[in-house]
């Protein structure tokens, strides 16, 4: 399918030929005809996918020029990003005459953005904190809205900005279109989409099979004595950033973390054993990256939904070749690649053969002997902070972002998931930028207070 086969706007077309866009991506395919029929969507599309080109294509079908009140609102996770899609879609809509996109972001003149507001804007391109900072002014007004992008809509959540989502949605007319683009499919998504869509939601995505993506590698051992070491070589063979270790039971997985803790691994045991807010850290700082490995039994992982994990290990294989089925289902998402070693020992052989049987496959069994000796050497991208305020102390996730890029004066990037309970907020930070944001919200401020910020273990 070509654009001009669409029911676009001839200048749009024109354009698109001018600019050399001549073949649609795969989402751009999949999504235009929903999109251009006035459909809401979620699109799972990656940074690269040529996105912004969809759904700025939708957009700009519809503007109508004379009415210079904001009649679409693209919300980004940063203002980075937010200046690349303004700059997306004035390049998109360049040969419709007088089309004006303003962004409005922190780090900006709110002054300069209220002038602007008021000399009239057609689409609006912005972060969560100073959109509904404008909008709780009544200086930003979206009752012509007509179309609603939610541009990386799950790092958004990651970020912990449903509130700010909820809120500015809010401020929406009663019918308008709502797009979500998100590179995952989690349950947060689901449940954002069942709260600000209609009922006739359309889900597109790039078209991926599960058994190319999971890279399913056996290893019979001798006994179970030799696990431990054939789970350090394999760590060491794939050498993944992240990954989750399967064990049958608690006392196994504890003693499994303190061994890769002596080889200076940064794993957690998680089971049954842990109380909540034990499993709360563990799994916060899992997600965001600041630990490497968990080590866990089938019931304490339920729930762990994360992005980009490379590697799952079942160190005992399950009884159920359905558990098997889930616990490698966690890698190989979002049209990323995954890796699924599984041990067995003599005895466990019909379990192997249970699998096998199950997923219509013949696998090849490996010998551990054939992996080359590395050490594991991958250390975590983040580090966790702890802050004594959370929600009870009306903090948002845009306070403490704010606050660390006022204080720190860091570059936003550096900044990952915020997670805000009633009396405390974990922050990931990159690594190499940890010690300087501690150092200096220990001594500046959040939201004109003081609350005490260390380490979380």
């Amino acid at each position: 399918m070509s654009f001009n086969e669409l029911a676009l706007d001839p200048r749009l077309v024109k354009n698109l030929g001018e600019l050399n866009f001549t073949l649609m991506t795969p989402i751009q395919k999949s999504s235009l005809p929903h999109l251009l029929n006035d459909k809401d969507m979620i699109a799972q599309a990656e940074t690269g996918s040529g996105k912004t080109l969809a759904f700025g294509l939708g957009i700009l079908n519809k503007i109508k020029v004379k009415n210079t009140r904001p009649q679409s609102l693209v919300l980004c996770p940063t203002r980075e990003l937010a200046e690349q899609v303004a700059t997306e879609l004035r390049k998109i809509g360049r040969l419709i005459p007088n089309i004006k996109v303003l962004t409005i972001t922190g780090g900006k003149s709110e002054y300069q953005q209220e002038r602007s507001l008021a000399h009239g804007a057609h689409i609006v391109v912005g972060t969560t904190g100073r959109v509904r900072k404008l909008l709780n002014r009544k200086v930003l007004n979206l009752e012509f809205v007509e179309t609603y992008v939610l541009d990386e809509a799950d790092r958004m959540l990651d970020m912990g900005f449903i509130e700010d989502i909820e809120e500015i949605t809010d401020y929406l007319p009663r019918e308008h279109q709502t797009l979500l683009f998100s590179a995952t499919f989690p349950d947060n998504i689901k449940e954002l989409s069942q709260q600000i869509q209609r009922d006739d939601v359309i889900h597109v995505q790039e078209e991926v099979s599960e058994k190319d993506l999971i890279e399913e590698v056996f290893f019979r051992l001798d006994d179970h004595k030799e696990k431990t070491s054939a789970l350090l070589t394999v760590l060491g063979e794939y050498q993944p950033q992240q990954f989750i270790i399967f064990c049958k039971t608690k006392v196994i997985s504890d003693s499994v973390a303190r061994e890769l803790a002596r080889e200076g691994i940064e794993v957690e045991p998680i089971h049954g054993d842990l109380d909540q807010r034990d499993r709360t850290s563990v799994l916060s700082r899992f997600a965001n990256g600041s630990i490497n490995g968990l080590v866990a039994t089938d019931v304490a992982a339920r729930g762990i939904d994360v992005k980009g994990l490379d590697l799952v290990v079942n160190l005992d294989l399950p009884f159920d070749p359905e558990v098997y089925v889930h616990r490698i289902g966690r890698t190989g998402r979002a049209g990323e690649k995954g890796v699924a070693v599984s041990f067995y020992i003599p005895k466990e052989e019909e379990l192997f053969d249970r699998i096998s049987d199950f997923r219509n496959a013949e696998f090849k069994v490996q010998n551990i002997n054939d992996c080359e000796s590395h050490p594991y050497d991958i250390k975590p991208l983040m580090k966790t902070l702890f802050i004594s305020g959370g929600k009870r102390d009306k903090l948002r996730p845009t306070d403490i972002v704010g606050a660390i890029v006022g204080e720190a004066k860091i570059d936003f990037e550096a900044i990952g998931k915020i997670n805000i309970f009633p009396v405390y907020s974990y922050v990931a930070i990159k690594l190499d930028q940890y010690h300087h944001v501690l150092k200096s919200l220990e001594r500046g401020k959040i939201k004109n207070r003081k609350f005490k910020v260390g380490h979380v273990r």
